[in-house]
């Protein structure tokens, strides 16, 4: 049943053969990869202007909207840059991570790889919060908390379902969303500049009353803002909004996935999305700037200026599904990217060996799991505000820029390859415009919940380390030394038997196959008429191996049995134990729940000791022989 169900959920099993026939082409790849990127233009603006309105009186604060803009989008295009010569440096993928391990140091490449991780994560719960909020303002229900709540947590559960099926099957159902978000957001911009310019479309209605409200909420006097803004207050902005560059670094994690030649396809994609996400900003930027909308916890930057271009018609409605759906779907980036980046640092050993290995569907199915796990509770905890997350997403994003590009920097004056002055200036130039983004963030953002990831990211690099000396540790203990040769250990088997049972027999009879040096049989216990029965049985039966009772007044059943075994070790401290523990086999599941319990925990127990093997020996129980009926089991 559990299999049926299973193979209902997430589909039949792909050969490890068939695993370039799941590769993506280039438009699923963008649907798969970009979404992240595309559709933080979604929220990106009201990022903004949540800094500015705080700090600039209403409408002057919507003046800086077009040159922050300009200034993301030429950051966008030196990362994107950045990134194209990443790709076709090291086509294997792991982008920062990798760039990093191979040109700064281990630690550097786990501090990007920690910082990636907990970017994917957020990136998930950022998403699918922002696209509940999007359907919310829609609907008139983005005050509500709980509805938000539950609401992302389904999604996230659907998104989890859909990539547990592939990657490719999870990009064709992503990818009309994806485009169709792009076409509708294009036509507003479109749209609005043509009404702005040629009907003279002014500010939307009521934005004057929504920012007194909006003051009002964050507890500032209208008086005390000015028309200007500091610099420190502009970089704050700028940082803010600059999540638009999330999701820039997803291409170069997954250049495997890319159909032949990998490098190639990957870096005319990444170009693809850069330019549809430089439009968007500088059309969004624009659009704002002119229409004057607000910061509001209960509508969208985009749902207002969608209203005030489009009128709240089918296109209103249907830009707001499409951002809805974006937003949602923005999080298949992180389950693209997550659980192939952890197989990689577990690869290197400072993650769990089993993030390595692909699932039936030739996806990193654990990785997956993990990841849905991470951001169900981060959506949870933050009850699913986009406001609340930003902060901590942005400290992720810009340590994997900061460090990724200044690890091509190291790249190109290591090899010094053709053209490599320009990769280097074009790299420099990046990192320090990355890191001072992300030096902004963690001051002006660290009280807002910065701190955690500030904090977070080092205990991850610790973890990381911990694991790895762990694995360092197992394989010297586990390694053979040089001319090491089998050698000869007696082996000493313990039945266990509760009273003689076609199981116990069945036991018996394994136990005898296996040739020991000694096979005795032991039964625990509890008065002398017990002890009396089972002895009265054994000769009845005429079991040829040697019984032994061990008396147990409080009827404990493990203890003396470990006591039993501790004592053969104190006279064959080089011997095998092996404990032979009879079990039935049921039809059903929940029979299994009625039976072998103190056979479960003789196990767990007895598996902590050395030289002690612990062997379950089933014996399957046929319904129809009332012999065996209500049989009691070991």
């Amino acid at each position: 049943m559990t299999s049926t169900f299973k193979r209902v959920l997430v589909g039949k099993p792909i050969a490890s053969s068939e695993e370039h026939h799941q590769r993506l082409g280039k438009p699923t790849a963008l649907a798969v990869f970009a979404s992240d990127a595309i559709s933080s233009t979604a929220y990106a603006t009201e990022e903004i202007l949540f800094v500015l309105m705080a700090a600039v009186a209403f409408p002057a604060s919507h003046k800086y909207l077009i040159p922050l803009a300009i200034v993301a989008v030429f950051l966008l295009a030196v990362v994107a840059t950045s990134y194209s010569q990443t790709i076709h440096a090291y086509p294997d993928g792991g982008g920062a991570y990798v760039v990093s391990r191979e040109n700064i140091s281990q630690i550097a490449a786990l501090v990007a790889g920690a910082s990636l991780l907990v970017d994917y994560t957020l990136t998930v719960a950022v998403s699918v919060s922002s696209g509940v909020l999007a359907i919310g303002s829609a609907f008139h229900f983005a005050d509500d908390n709980a509805l938000r709540v539950v609401l992302a947590l389904f999604f996230v559960g659907l998104m989890m379902l859909a990539n547990l099926r592939g990657l490719k099957e999870s990009g064709r159902i992503f990818a009309v969303p994806t485009y169709a978000y792009v076409v509708l957001l294009f036509a507003l911009i479109s749209y609005g500049i043509y009404r702005i310019n040629a009907q003279h479309l002014g500010q939307i209605p009521g934005s004057p009353e929504k920012a007194k409200e909006f003051l009002q909420q964050q507890h500032i006097a209208a008086k005390s803002l000015g028309n200007n803004i500091g610099w420190f207050l502009l970089l704050r902005a700028f940082s803010s909004g600059a999540v638009v560059l999330s999701g820039v670094e997803a291409i170069s994690n997954g250049v495997p996935a890319f159909k032949k030649p990998e490098s190639k396809n990957a870096s005319q994609t990444l170009m693809m999305m850069a330019t549809i996400l430089g439009v968007s900003t500088l059309g969004v930027g624009y659009l704002a700037s002119h229409l004057h909308p607000v910061f509001s916890d209960k509508e969208t930057v985009l749902s207002q200026m969608g209203a005030a271009i489009f009128g709240k018609g089918f296109i209103y409605y249907a830009l707001q599904f499409a951002t809805f759906a974006i937003l949602i779907l923005a999080a298949n980036t992180a389950f693209a990217d997550f659980p192939r980046l952890s197989s990689i640092i577990a690869r290197d050993g400072y993650l769990p060996r089993q993030l390595g290995n692909r699932g039936d569907r030739l996806v990193f199915s654990n990785g997956v799991l993990i990841l849905s796990g991470m951001a169900a509770l981060l959506i949870v905890a933050f009850k699913a505000d986009v406001s609340a997350l930003i902060p901590l997403y942005a400290v992720g994003v810009f340590t994997g820029f900061t460090l990724s590009q200044f690890g091509m920097c190291r790249h190109h004056l290591h090899l010094r390859e053709p053209n490599w002055q320009r990769g280097l200036v074009i790299n420099g130039v990046g990192c320090t415009m990355t890191g001072i983004v992300l030096t902004v963030v963690i001051i002006s953002k660290f009280g807002e919940g910065a701190w955690i990831p500030v904090a977070v990211i080092p205990l991850i690099v610790l973890l990381f380390r911990r694991i790895h000396r762990h694995y360092e540790k197992v394989d010297r203990r586990m390694a053979a030394a040089p001319g090491e040769k089998v050698r000869r250990r007696t082996n000493t088997v313990i039945v266990l038997v509760g009273k003689v049972t076609k199981g116990s027999l069945t036991a018996i009879a394994y136990a005898r196959s296996l040739n020991p040096d000694r096979l005795v049989a032991v039964s625990v216990v509890s008065s002398p008429e017990e002890q009396e029965r089972i002895t009265q049985q054994w000769e009845e039966h005429e079991i040829p191996v040697e019984l032994q009772t061990l008396y147990s007044p409080y009827r404990e059943l493990s203890r003396p049995i470990l006591r039993y075994v501790d004592d053969l070790d104190e006279h064959h401290d080089d011997d095998f134990v092996t404990v032979i523990v009879p079990e039935f086999a049921l039809d059903h599941w929940w029979q299994q729940l009625l039976h072998n319990q103190s056979a479960l925990v003789l196990r767990t127990r007895l598996r902590s000791r050395p030289n002690t093997v612990v062997t379950s020996v089933p014996f399957h129980i046929d319904e129809r022989d009332d012999v065996v009926a209500g049989t009691k089991d070991a």
